[in-house]
C-alpha cells in the first residue's frame, strides 16, 4: 500500500492556548497513538491533503524535524463545523508483526452485460474492511464485473485471501445487477437466484 509522507514537528505544549495558536497559523495538531506513549505533533494542513481528500487508502509515514519515522495509520480526524478545515487528526502506529483492520477502496473493472441489457447496477459495498499485516494491506480490491448479468451478484466471497481477512460475512453483496422495467430479456440473462436486497443503495459508504 503506497505511503503518504506527513512532514511535522513535535508539540512541547498541548494546551488549548497552544493548540489554538497552531490552528491560527494554518497548521494541524495531531497525535500518534499505539506506541510506548501518545507522541503529539503537528504540520501544515496542506501536508495531509493526498491523504484526506483521496478515495483512496492510504498509511502514513510521519517525518519530524528532529530525523524520527513513524509508520502509522489515520485513525480518526475531526473538521471545524463551519469551515470544514481539518482541526485534528489521530493516527495508530504500525508495526511489521501487529494486524490492524482498515477500510480498503472497491473498484469495478469491465462493462456488466446486465447493464447494457438494460438492468440496474448497484453498488452495495464502496469498502471492504479488512484485517491484516501492515505489508499484507491492499491499495485496493478489483472486481471484475464483465461477466455480470441481470439478477446476478458478487459477493465478499470472491475477493477472499490468504493475506488479510475480511470483516463481512462471505455473502455480503458488492455489487449487484437488478431488473429494471425496460431490461431486455433473452436466454443467456435469467436471474441466477443469488440476489440480495438487504443493504443501502448504490450511495452507500463503508460501514
Amino acid at each position: 500500500m503506497k505511503s503518504i509522507t506527513i512532514k511535522g514537528s513535535e508539540r512541547e505544549s498541548v494546551g488549548k492556548k497552544a493548540t489554538k495558536a497552531l490552528r491560527n497559523a494554518g497548521k494541524v495538531p495531531c497525535v500518534v497513538y499505539g506506541g510506548e506513549k501518545p507522541l503529539h505533533f503537528s504540520a501544515d494542513e496542506l501536508a495531509f491533503k493526498n491523504l484526506v481528500y483521496t478515495p483512496n487508502a492510504h498509511t502514513a509515514v510521519i517525518e519530524l524535524e528532529n530525523g524520527v519515522k513513524i509508520d502509522a495509520v489515520m485513525q480518526d480526524i475531526q473538521f471545524h463545523p463551519v469551515t470544514d478545515k481539518i482541526i485534528h487528526i489521530d493516527f495508530y502506529q504500525l508495526f511489521a508483526d501487529k494486524e490492524l483492520t482498515m477500510d480498503i477502496p472497491v473498484k469495478l473493472d469491465g462493462n456488466s452485460p446486465g447493464v447494457r441489457n438494460g438492468g440496474r447496477l448497484l453498488f452495495r459495498k464502496r469498502k471492504l474492511t479488512i484485517k491484516a499485516l501492515p505489508a499484507n494491506l491492499p491499495d485496493f480490491f478489483n472486481v471484475d464485473i464483465s461477466k455480470l448479468k441481470i439478477g446476478g451478484t458478487i459477493a465478499v466471497g470472491t475477493v477472499t485471501s490468504e493475506d488479510y481477512t475480511i470483516l463481512h460475512p462471505d455473502t455480503t453483496a458488492i455489487v449487484q445487477v437488478k431488473m429494471s422495467r425496460n431490461a431486455s430479456a433473452s436466454d443467456d440473462e435469467e436471474e441466477d437466484g443469488t440476489e440480495e436486497d438487504t443493504e443501502a443503495p448504490a450511495a452507500e459508504s463503508a460501514e
